[in-house]
């Protein structure tokens, strides 16, 4: 049987819609005001929020696909099976059904929806944690057994993987590192209460009758073979996570409320479903190939290297096409740093496939084609893609060639560690390049210094990573609730001064400060920055009520609510109202904005100085204690205005 991704989608969707759930749109690869992270890098992140215990306005059974961009893989891209953006088919119960339901639908899907032979299927339970009163995983362990048995299989449970399968062992129990989840890691790592539980993964074989030897190929020749090892000949298609457990200082207790959070790659999925363990050969790659191989000449598989090439490029390309369609353009900052990265090394791997002109242009044309029925928003921004993904290649073609200039002033004799990482650093040229040209003139690069000088590199990027990005995961405690309505009134205001085309483009909000990306052309004058803020503190002096409605998506339009994010919940959405409710353009209604919250229940509290402990009960989750103000009275300041890219400006400002 062979399936489409398009296909494979539709029928999870289908699939869970049947037993209850609601669709939902993917979210922006962009998260909305978590200061952790750059990017959507899962299907759990925009949901968990409602796993940790807020109600989803659209009820308790929620499932999508999720537009996921990991940038930690960018350099383990060119096996069969990483990529660093994908679509993670999701489905979750917010404290409704759990293991049974869960387990035995994932079952009906696989088996019997997509027609994956169960004799390619093997899963994995939790062995449990006794020591901190986390029991093993039998009942998951033991429904799988049954859901084999259904068709005629008799399924061995294994309690020592790693030392390589036997004959009919189909169901593995693995520790914490591998079938637990939580925000925090393994049970030990997780502070006093904190949420997690076991998962079950499920694995699809490659090779079962071993003919293709996957297992015996590289460094993996005298390792046992097992699910979890990668060898290449098992691929990890789904996890079933059971958010079950909350750690206390003595141990775990039971959540009064338990939730499922399934996840499972799209585009892996696909591969087994095709039985082609070669992910890139999946549908939606078939005509992004189509215009490398008449560009390049090279047809992918023909070599080990060639295929490599193939991979980087098409990866890095769609992944392109996706960030600059949700707003994130090519440059030198946080989230567009990865954009530039991502163009680059496709376009030197597509040179190691002899394409020397412009090319990242057809094959990102090639993708929107492929992806615009499912994300409309890809055509609807084709022209700004085209144009951003063309000049960063241009820019970089130039570089390159600089690069390759400063190679040659250095390959006289051989090339030291700190050399070739400068070329790396200041040139953007790749060691992998400067090792290739290097074999080309029978001279050697100092490889291990040059790897220390990357490690001290790395080490010191993280350090300032760490320091960068802290704050709390969804942006959901007390500062951070008062910056998140303080973006409400600074949108407004600037649509108030600078026009109605203003509209937001991005946030990133700490518990010090509020990051706004919002559309505009030019620099702001003096003036109109001393404008906004006056808008601003003006609002915060009424002390106006801001209120949260849940309404249809059409009513929400026709009553003027604005928001880059009105898609996130479908048909019913939140809309939160600084002033009087109703319709925007009322004289007591100041801004009406799509948005999930958290917000205060009132502007005054945005006047309320420091961290003081009266500050909480004027969350919009404590509305009875609002007679709690403090007297010590702060103002919202502009710190900083800039350019992010081409229409886009940035605001940084503070309550002081």
């Amino acid at each position: 049987m062979s399936l489409t991704v398009n296909e494979i989608r539709s029928k999870f969707l289908n699939f869970m819609k049947e037993k209850g759930h609601v669709i939902v749109p993917s979210a922006s690869l962009v998260p909305e005001n978590d200061p952790t992270t750059l990017f959507t890098g899962s299907g759990m992140q925009p949901m968990l929020q409602y796993l940790l215990g807020q109600p989803h306005p659209l009820g308790t059974r929620i499932a999508d696909s999720q537009k996921s961009f990991r940038s930690k893989d960018i350099e383990e891209v060119g096996d069969n099976r990483h990529t660093t953006f994908f679509e993670m088919l999701g489905n979750w119960s917010f404290g409704d059904y759990f293991k049974e339901e869960q387990i035995t639908w994932m079952w009906e899907f696989l088996i019997d929806e997509l027609k994956l032979d169960p004799q390619h299927f093997y899963v994995s339970c939790f062995i449990g944690k006794e020591n901190l009163g986390v029991p093993r995983d039998t009942f998951s362990a033991e429904l799988w057994q049954k859901l084999f048995s259904s068709k005629g299989i008799v399924a061995k449970i294994s309690e020592n993987p790693e030392s390589g399968m036997n004959d009919g062992e189909k169901i593995f129990y693995f520790e914490e590192k591998k079938n637990w989840w939580s925000r925090s890691g393994v049970p030990a790592n997780m502070p006093a209460g904190e949420p997690g539980g076991p998962d079950s993964e499920m694995f699809y074989d490659f090779d079962p009758m071993m003919e293709k030897k996957m297992h015996s190929i590289s460094k993996y020749t005298n390792v046992p073979c097992h699910v979890n090892c990668d060898c290449g000949r098992f691929m990890e298609i789904g996890n079933n996570v059971f958010m079950q457990y909350k750690k206390t200082a003595n141990g775990f207790e039971e959540l009064p409320q338990m939730n499922v959070d399934f996840g499972g790659g799209v585009e892996r999925i696909a591969a087994a479903v095709n039985n082609d363990s070669d992910m890139f050969n999946i549908d939606v790659f078939d005509e992004p190939k189509k215009t490398i191989e008449r560009l390049s000449g090279k047809k992918y598989g023909e070599s080990e290297s060639v295929t490599y090439a193939y991979r980087v490029s098409l990866d890095h390309l769609r992944a392109a096409t996706f960030l600059i369609g949700d707003g994130v353009m090519p440059g030198n900052k946080d989230q567009m740093y990865f954009v530039r990265r991502l163009i680059r090394r496709a376009v030197r791997f597509a040179r190691n496939l002899g394409v020397k002109e412009n090319f990242t242009k057809e094959v990102a044309v090639s993708f929107i084609e492929t992806y615009r029925q499912e994300y409309n928003n890809l055509e609807e921004k084709k022209d700004n893609i085209l144009i951003e993904i063309d000049r960063e290649e241009s820019k970089f073609r130039k570089t390159l060639e600089n690069g390759i200039r400063q190679f040659e002033k250095l390959s006289h004799g051989n090339i030291s560690g700190i050399d070739a990482f400068d070329l790396l650093q200041s040139y953007g040229f790749p060691i992998e390049l400067t090792e290739e040209l290097a074999k080309e003139r029978n001279i050697e690069i100092d490889r291990s210094s040059f790897d220390e000088e990357k490690k001290k590199h790395s080490e010191e990027s993280r350090t300032a990573s760490a320091g960068k990005f802290k704050g709390g995961l969804g942006g959901d405690g007390e500062m951070e609730v008062k910056y998140h309505t303080a973006t409400h009134l600074l949108h407004e205001a600037l649509r108030q001064v600078l026009g109605d085309h203003v509209l937001q483009k991005g946030s990133n909000i700490t518990p010090e400060r509020l990051r706004f990306d919002f559309s505009h052309g030019e620099k702001m004058t003096d003036e109109q920055k001393a404008r906004v803020e006056k808008i601003v503190n003006d609002v915060i002096a009424q002390n106006l009520p801001v209120t949260r409605e849940e309404v249809s998506h059409a009513e929400a339009r026709a009553r003027g609510a604005i928001g880059v994010f009105d898609t996130k919940y479908g048909d019913t959405v939140s809309i939160y109202t600084v002033g009087e409710t109703g319709t925007r353009g009322k004289e007591k209604m100041f801004s009406m904005e799509f948005c999930g919250g958290p917000h205060v229940i009132s502007t005054g509290v945005l006047a309320v100085g420091g961290n003081h402990p009266d500050d909480s009960s004027q969350m919009d989750n404590h509305p009875d204690d609002n007679n709690q103000m403090d007297k010590r009275k702060v103002k919202f300041k502009i710190i900083k205005e800039e350019a992010v890219s081409a229409g886009v400006r940035r605001i940084k400002a503070v309550l002081e």
